[in-house]
């Protein structure tokens, strides 16, 4: 058998194992949301909860709330908008400001998602996590932040001891 050359190098490939997991977590995620007969991808669900949960948002509130890029938020609602699941309207306040909106469709996606696929896939995650879920959350967190503050590429002393 061929040695995971991924998992030997730890943090070396750490962004590479983060990528793989949520590469598998989300297949998993698309089978169970086709099981339960749901046609839509499962990045897109935290686009439909965005604006169930903050009411209508702009592109970009919508990339910050989900945190991507704008041009992959506009791709995403794009894709929403053709299925009938989002509508796009410009704002009564700024005509130039064009807000995203839940169709009655939408809410109804959210409502049978709330209902039935959240919950299963939540509760598959954490039987997967086991007694996990409060220190692995807290650590993705502190990754985040720490990535937030100050990227990889800023970060150890290999680069402040070359340039010496």
């Amino acid at each position: 058998m061929v040695e995971d050359i991924v998992k030997s190098l730890g943090l070396l490939c750490l962004g590479s194992r983060f990528r793989r997991i949520g590469e598998r977590l989300q297949a998993d995620t698309q089978q169970i949301i086709e099981e339960l007969g749901v046609s839509i991808q499962s990045a897109q669900y935290p686009f439909l909860a965005a604006i169930d949960g903050n009411g209508p948002l702009t592109i970009g509130e919508l990339a910050q709330a989900v945190g991507i890029t704008q041009p992959g938020a506009t791709r995403t609602i794009s894709q929403l908008l053709e299925l009938g699941y989002v509508d796009m309207q410009a704002s009564a306040e700024d005509q130039r400001r064009r807000l995203i909106s839940l169709t009655p469709k939408g809410h109804d996606l959210v409502a049978y998602s709330k209902q039935s696929v959240w919950p299963r896939i939540e509760q598959a995650v954490a039987e997967l996590c086991g007694d996990m879920s409060g220190p692995i959350l807290q650590q993705l967190a502190v990754i985040e932040e720490g990535l937030a503050e100050a990227p990889l590429a800023r970060r150890g002393n290999f680069q402040k001891e070359q340039k010496q």
